[in-house]
């Protein structure tokens, strides 16, 4: 696809190559991340970074980095690119010509007369990266060295030069293996070519800096491990792979193997296409215990309101996977026990897991049976809220929910800045009792349904569902301003215009009007709505911030205050083809647009976690987002669904 094609101008040209990022990831838990130019700017970027369960099961950097050099004529062209302060070097990417990602990503070098192309490759079901050379052109045989450089350290952080590094290292077939720390796996490096050789020249390579955690005002600076070279005579139309994994291989197949997962692989025709495959990146299968990942490379897997929020999209809009709903879903809540039934700081989480049940069965249909399936656990749930159970949320006698806890950001607008929130909402929030009150009114219509005839759990709701009603617009909606109150505390309501509102107009069980409902999508829309999602804020409140730029203060401020989120335009879609009906479709498919105008911007080929709100919408945040993903896999399914009805 040409927008996943870049040229040498624009590749050699730094200011443009370091803000584009590749990401690949794999079911076991292992990521792949750089720039499209292969020099590191963030401490979550490298070559192969694995989950190590002996160290708690989060993610590890092991190989940063690969660098080649060729060898020709007396002459040595380093292909690599590391930054040192505010330096680069080498400065391999000036022999770039050519970057194509699809099916995965590959870089052409050119020296003189001499072409070679460099690609990569996550192993789809292994903690493993190949790196496939081959020599396009070369008028004569020429000497290639890899030299890579070890980081053995937790992905949130730094390393250091120090003692306590084991820096040796043992030979295996085709290659040989590191280990620099106990704990750790052994990093195997091994080539496809029995001519290679290894030369143990251990160095630490001091002081390499990551440009864009600078940028951020991050600790940015650390030292990485190279044990020495590996060095091998090729000539035009050879091809090495190279391994690097936490299982050595057997390097003769390496090739045949490389081969046979890259044609099992799906180019990308079309942007559905991307989506989905994003979908499919973005679900994680560790010891066949299946979760999200919220999003590459920094967010964390098997989060809850992440994966409540995200697994319609990447399971029953991305390709109808029923199925794999459920096996998701169950691990969650088998996961999540505490959060789901005793204490969260995202209140509204929880409340959640009913609007995914909702959509799988309006989906799949099958009511009873998903009801008795999941109904025990929506109920625990609700049960959950009511007095003296959780200390974060109160259920009070108007049947609606009060959170607070002080310095606490009891939703999911949860940025602070020096230990206090930027949105602290304590009090009654909109979004989570319009949540509160459609999960209320599912499950008992659900037990009045399929549950048995005398029914304490009906008896002991149904008076805090009716109370939630005839509280709920009556304390958020005001009638001259014409929309719902962000939260209301004890100095009455905070009438922020804030995507929150959207959700009392969105769930099938709304507790408002249906004239209140148009005025919160008519406001939404006035305010909020961009071709990159939803703005968090009005342009027209004081604390707007209309660009995530700056600081980590400055970000944080920005990150609730007016950046863009795409995860809010999905259920303002669903709004608008419920409000004007499939001849939405075109408006719809405008929305969408922006989207894919980007796609070869931040994460190449992949979506982002949120973008700025002032034009021209610039994304930021992780460069992956399930959340992203999900939405616009959901606002794509109702476009096809609806215009079926035109």
């Amino acid at each position: 696809m040409a927008f996943l094609k870049f040229n040498k101008a624009e590749l050699v040209n730094l200011s443009y190559s370091l803000k584009r990022e590749i990401i690949s990831a794999n079911k076991t838990g292992a990521y792949c991340n750089t720039s499209i130019i292969a020099c590191n700017t963030r401490r979550y970027h490298g070559l192969l970074a694995v989950p190590v369960d002996a160290l708690g099961g989060g993610k590890y950097m092991l190989l940063s980095s690969l660098d080649e050099s060729i060898h020709l004529g007396g002459r040595q062209f380093n292909l690599g690119i590391h930054c040192y302060g505010d330096q680069y070097d080498p400065k391999g990417h000036k022999y770039i010509v050519d970057f194509n990602v699809n099916p995965v990503p590959t870089l052409t070098y050119k020296v003189g007369e001499i072409v070679l192309k460099k690609s990569i490759l996550l192993t789809p079901d292994a903690d493993q990266v190949m790196i496939r050379y081959e020599v396009a052109e070369s008028p004569s045989k020429m000497t290639m060295t890899l030299r890579p450089f070890l980081a053995f350290r937790n992905i949130h952080a730094l390393t250091r030069q120090n003692d306590q590094a084991d820096t040796s290292c043992k030979e295996i077939d085709g290659g040989v293996a590191f280990r620099l720390y106990p704990g750790f796996p052994y990093l195997n490096l091994q080539l496809s070519s029995a001519r290679a050789s290894f030369k143990y020249t251990p160095y630490w390579y001091k002081d390499v800096t990551y440009s864009d955690e600078y940028r951020r005002g991050f600790d940015c600076i650390e030292d990485l491990f190279v044990p020495g070279d590996f060095s091998i005579d090729l000539k035009k139309g050879d091809v090495l792979v190279v391994a690097a994994g936490v299982e050595p291989v057997a390097p003769r197949s390496l090739k045949s193997r490389y081969d046979g997962i890259v044609a099992s692989l799906k180019p990308a025709e079309n942007f559905q296409d991307l989506l989905v495959a994003n979908a499919d990146l973005l679900k994680e299968n560790r010891g066949g215990h299946k979760r999200i990942c919220a999003g590459f490379s920094w967010l964390e897997t098997g989060l809850l309101r992440e994966t409540v929020v995200s697994l319609p999209g990447l399971t029953l809009y991305a390709d109808g996977n029923c199925d794999e709903f459920e096996e998701i879903l169950d691990n969650l809540i088998a996961d999540e026990q505490e959060r789901l039934f005793h204490r969260t700081t995202q209140v509204e989480a929880p409340l959640r897991i009913t609007d995914a049940i909702q959509q799988y069965i309006a989906f799949a249909g099958d009511e009873k049976r998903v009801w008795k399936k999941y109904g025990p656990t929506l109920k625990g749930i609700i049960e959950s809220y009511a007095p003296g159970v959780r200390k974060e949320v109160t259920l009070h006698p108007n049947g609606l929910l009060w959170a607070q806890m002080d310095r606490v950001a009891l939703s999911w607008m949860n940025a602070y800045v020096d230990g206090y929130p930027v949105t602290e909402r304590a009090g009654y929030q909109v979004d989570t009792n319009a949540w509160w009150y459609n999960a209320l009114c599912f499950a008992l219509e659900m037990e009045g349904k399929y549950g048995p005839k005398k029914n304490a759990f009906v008896d002991k709701w149904s008076r805090i569902r009716d109370a939630a009603r005839d509280s709920f617009q009556a304390l958020f909606y005001d009638e001259s301003k014409g929309y719902l109150a962000d939260y209301v505390d004890n100095a009455g309501g905070h009438f922020e215009v804030r995507p929150n509102q959207l959700v009392a107009a969105y769930i099938p069980y709304s507790p408002v009007d249906d004239e209140v409902m148009s005025r919160i999508v008519a406001t939404v829309k006035s305010e909020l709505l961009t071709k990159r999602g939803l703005r968090t804020l009005s342009p027209r409140n004081v604390n707007y911030r209309g660009v995530y730029e700056g600081s980590q203060t400055e970000r944080d401020l920005a990150y609730h205050q007016g950046c863009t989120r795409p995860e809010w335009l999905g259920m303002y879609i669903d709004v608008s083809f419920r409000m004007v009906g499939p001849a939405f479709a075109k408006r719809a498919e405008y929305l969408l647009e922006g989207f894919f105008e980007d796609i070869s911007k931040h994460g190449v080929g992949a979506f982002s976690e949120l973008y700025d709100g002032d034009p021209p919408h610039e994304p930021h945040g992780a460069i992956s987002s399930a959340c992203a993903t999900a939405a616009l896999l959901w606002s794509e399914y109702l476009i096809a669904k609806n215009k079926l009805e035109l």
